[in-house]
């Protein structure tokens, strides 16, 4: 069983999660109108990912073992190079809103991967996941679904690339604590910039005040701070509940919308957001269910 400061650990960091990935589908957009999207999502993670190392060496960390690097670069390459770089390479096309529905069968794709290896979610976790997916079809339903056919391809790529990677990082050996993240960062995003300028991708030389704050952004809290509380999550609940991010990053954006846009929530968006809570918290809820032998160590 959890003790209190664990369960206030969990909390913190799905709390942390829900914030900081909520809002990067706006500052991706932002900082597309200068930089190349590879770039965009290797720069931040291998520039955050090189100064969580040397502070964690600097403070006595043990420098990762031959199989830890290849594991983190293994789990890297899946989460920023075939996930992230997916993504922000779609957003080139594809509007924030759509991104957000394809990428919210990421839990989804997780079940499945999951059962690969016979791990397959408790009752109440299937009944949440059922309705986050149905919440975000409310979500989007009066939305603007057309989408460019690659960036349709590329995100649900990114989805289940994402999924995959986060499940394989159970199965394999990783550095501990944050030098984890630290070295995912690194070698994942040191992957996604080599694909960019072999790609030709050019850094621009004067580019824009606002895209170059929604980079800096992007790197403290959708790299710093979102990927360290999502792979602490990784390590200490059920795939679903760790996923449970890509219900509740598209109700958050609406609510950033209305607040920095002047938008307006319609009736079927407050029943998307009540149905997508809804089963974030069957997937909470699964969380207790689970029998002593299926806790996470």
């Amino acid at each position: 069983m959890r003790t209190a400061p664990g369960r206030t650990r969990i909390i913190t960091a799905l709390f942390t999660l829900y914030i900081a990935w909520s809002s990067t589908y706006l500052a991706i957009r932002v900082s597309l109108e200068s930089f190349p999207p590879l770039f965009i999502a290797g720069s931040r993670y291998m520039l955050v990912g090189l100064g969580m190392y040397l502070y964690l060496r600097w403070k006595g960390a043990a420098t990762p073992t031959r199989p830890q690097w290849f594991g983190a670069a293994t789990v890297g390459s899946f989460l920023l190079l075939g996930g992230t770089g997916a993504v922000v390479y779609a957003e080139q096309w594809v509007g924030s809103g759509i991104a957000a529905l394809v990428l919210a069968t990421t839990p989804l794709w997780t079940v499945l991967f999951s059962g690969f290896w016979k791990q397959w979610p408790a009752r109440h976790e299937w009944i949440g996941l059922a309705l986050g997916f149905a919440g975000i079809v409310l979500l989007n339903i009066d939305g603007d679904l057309r989408a460019h056919p690659a960036g349709a391809v590329l995100l649900v790529l990114a989805a289940s690339s994402w999924s995959f990677g986060s499940v394989l990082s159970l199965r394999l050996t990783l550095p501990s604590g944050m030098m984890s993240s630290a070295a995912q960062m690194f070698s994942g995003g040191l992957l996604v910039l080599v694909v960019g300028f072999a790609s030709g991708e050019r850094i621009p030389a004067h580019p824009s005040l606002r895209a170059l704050g929604a980079l800096v952004y992007l790197a403290i809290f959708g790299s710093l701070l979102g990927y360290t509380a999502y792979t602490y999550l990784l390590k200490n609940v059920r795939p679903a509940l760790a996923t449970s991010y890509a219900y509740v990053n598209p109700a958050l954006a609406v609510l950033l919308g209305v607040w920095l846009a002047n938008e307006r929530i319609t009736i079927m968006g407050l029943a998307a957001m009540l149905t997508i809570l809804a089963g974030v918290v069957l997937v909470i809820m699964g969380q207790k269910h689970l029998r002593p032998d299926e806790e996470r160590r």
